[in-house]
């Protein structure tokens, strides 16, 4: 567990980016867990499961075919032989994956996937319970947050980059309803652990972020 650095938060938080930098910075390896959510969700979008229904989520989860494969300076994510890497990244995946989150089948099939990734150390783990569920015993933790206004700018400057229309109203509206059903859910609710060190990165960039979590790292 000296080895695996979690990085939680919320959406919008910059736990992505800055993941992505630590591991490239310290030859890591990235562990997108919420990827690894909004592929599952696509999955039962695409087979037309019932979420309510356990019998078809756990034959779904009994078939599932998913992989996380390195790319050009980013995980690419693999379902069923299909890259589905630019598919899952869209506002209405993720709050697909929110609600798929919180069942306890899914959780429990991809944790232990996740672990199975980490088995080897050198691992910069990004979700919302990787430090409070999936590696309690990690030694290094952060919880990465901004407030909900500076998340859903930074979520509009990301569409407008990819030529894609959207209203701040909107994206703040999904942001704050996803913070809710994601900290108010009976499993794994999202939360800092309280080993974590909280970062607010509403006034800093990427680089910065970076910067702190490299300092702490070097002190420990």
């Amino acid at each position: 567990m000296d080895t695996i650095i979690t990085i939680d938060g919320p959406s919008g938080g910059g736990k992505s980016t800055v993941s992505r930098m630590l591991a490239a910075k310290l030859n890591y390896t990235y562990l997108d867990t919420g990827a690894m959510y909004r592929a599952v969700g696509l999955q039962a979008r695409q087979l037309g499961v019932d979420l309510a229904d356990e019998d078809q989520v756990a034959a779904m989860l009994a078939d599932l075919d998913l992989h996380l494969e390195p790319g050009d300076g980013d995980t690419r994510v693999v379902l069923a032989g299909e890259d589905v890497s630019t598919a899952i990244r869209s506002a209405e995946m993720g709050m697909v994956a929110s609600a798929i989150s919180a069942l306890p089948l899914v959780r429990q099939k991809l944790t232990e996937l996740q672990q199975q990734i980490a088995a080897r150390g050198r691992v910069v783990a990004e979700g919302r319970d990787m430090g409070t569920v999936v590696f309690a015993k990690a030694r290094h933790k952060y919880f990465l947050d901004a407030s909900p206004g500076e998340r859903a700018r930074r979520r509009l400057e990301q569409l407008h980059e990819k030529g894609e229309e959207a209203a701040y109203d909107d994206i703040l509206a999904q942001i704050v309803q996803r913070d809710h059903d994601d900290s108010t859910r009976d499993l794994a609710p999202l939360k800092a652990a309280p080993d974590a060190t909280h970062i607010d990165s509403s006034r800093m960039n990427a680089q910065e972020v970076l910067n702190f979590i490299l300092d702490q790292l070097a002190k420990k």
